[in-house]
């Protein structure tokens, strides 16, 4: 990483500025996940009573301690994850910039609407703001233009040249054909003629082959003959994919219930509002039975088409992983509140079946409020699992 610092002209202050922003990014979060946060980017282990006394002093204090590579690292990591503006341009501003000047100037998408405009604030508007399949293409091809003209797509796409036709990218000419093999699905190239065409699955699939292959133009050369346009030569991944995530997330969010892609690039149904951090946090524990089993069940019960099945063996699942937790369980929770935890799962037909179970409840509402409480109980059982661990000798 050095190497890298070397190449590129730092401006004096600029860590003290980056450190600060990734704090102000961190500090985005409730002080019950700082902690877990800030050690899921290794910047340093604490606790929650801590960063209740400030979470931005609780991470700056952290980084200080760090060297400068490293918090360039965690920069990226924070922006490509949270998507947050300021600290993409704060990263783009010191990119090498002597081959050509760093383009895009153009705003990063549509962005969530700051209200709600008259007549869906009336209730005359019978979409109530939502968007139906036919306008999300037409807006995603708006951005999908966008993108393609600064130069977001022609790091793998390749681009066209007055002087020698096509410049194939990293997936070589026969684009059409690696979609194929890719989405076991014809005729989705090119993009932009086909969208029209695409349904609900073609998209979303599109969607998340774009987020594989999309980067963010740093350097070139100007192709001035003809006006040909900029040939560019290097480029960030990480803050190509956090913008895209930040655009293309304001227009799911609208369309039908609700979607999202994922920081892994998958779509995915938004959870309940207010849900999003929780859904996002990392589970402070190194035990992959406990992690690895959460993130399936996340996974599982937020899957585009999942059925009511995969929602229950979802919630089934997280109740296996707090029945695993149960010999560290009875050092912070009294009895009678353990028991309680587990009745909702044996009660109503989750985890065993018999006659006395209750079986007659709506799933589609009560699945949902016993995944999130399970998962909020994890959370909030781990920590005090932690906390007590930490006041043994």
């Amino acid at each position: 990483m050095s190497s890298t610092l070397e190449t590129q002209t730092i401006p004096p202050g600029f860590f003290k500025k980056l450190r600060d922003a990734i704090a102000n990014v961190i500090a985005k979060s409730s002080a019950n996940d700082v902690p877990a946060i800030c050690r899921r980017y290794d910047i340093g282990d604490g606790d929650r009573d801590e960063a209740m006394g400030g979470k931005v002093r609780y991470v700056n204090n952290r980084l200080l301690s760090l060297p400068n590579d490293r918090v360039l690292v965690i920069a990226k990591a924070v922006a490509q994850d949270e998507g947050d503006q300021d600290l993409i341009n704060l990263l783009a501003s010191i990119e090498n910039k002597t081959v050509a000047p760093v383009a895009p100037t153009s705003a990063p998408g549509f962005g969530a609407p700051s209200r709600a405009y008259y007549s869906e604030r009336t209730g005359k508007n019978p979409s109530g703001g939502k968007i139906d399949l036919k306008t999300l293409k037409s807006l995603y091809r708006s951005e999908y233009d966008r993108w393609d003209s600064d130069g977001y797509l022609q790091e793998h796409f390749g681009m066209n040249c007055v002087d020698v036709d096509f410049i194939p990218g990293k997936l070589g000419r026969d684009i059409g054909a690696r979609m194929l093999f890719l989405l076991n699905e014809d005729g989705l190239w090119p993009i932009r003629q086909q969208l029209d065409a695409y349904s609900e699955d073609n998209l979303f699939s599109v969607i998340e082959f774009v987020f594989d292959h999309i980067s963010k133009p740093l350097t070139g050369h100007d192709h001035a003959y003809n006006q040909c346009g900029m040939h560019w030569e290097t480029f960030d991944q990480l803050a190509g994919i956090a913008e895209y995530r930040a655009s293309v997330n304001a227009l799911l969010a609208r369309y039908a219930n609700g979607y999202e892609l994922s920081p892994t690039g998958e779509v995915m149904e938004l959870g309940p509002l207010g849900t999003a951090n929780l859904l996002e946090a990392e589970v402070p524990i190194a035990d992959h039975n406990v992690s690895g089993r959460i993130d399936a069940a996340i996974k599982k019960f937020r899957q585009r088409r999942s059925s009511m099945d995969d929602r229950r063996d979802a919630v089934r699942d997280l109740a296996d992983v707090l029945e695993y937790l149960r010999p560290q369980m009875e050092s912070v929770l009294a009895k009678k509140d353990e028991s309680a935890l587990f009745n909702i799962a044996n009660n109503f037909g989750i985890r065993h079946h018999n006659d006395k179970q209750q079986t007659g409840y709506d799933p589609a509402i009560w699945l949902s409020w016993m995944f999130y409480f399970y998962l909020s109980t994890i959370h909030a059982v781990v920590r005090m699992i932690e906390k007590e661990a930490a006041r043994a000798p």
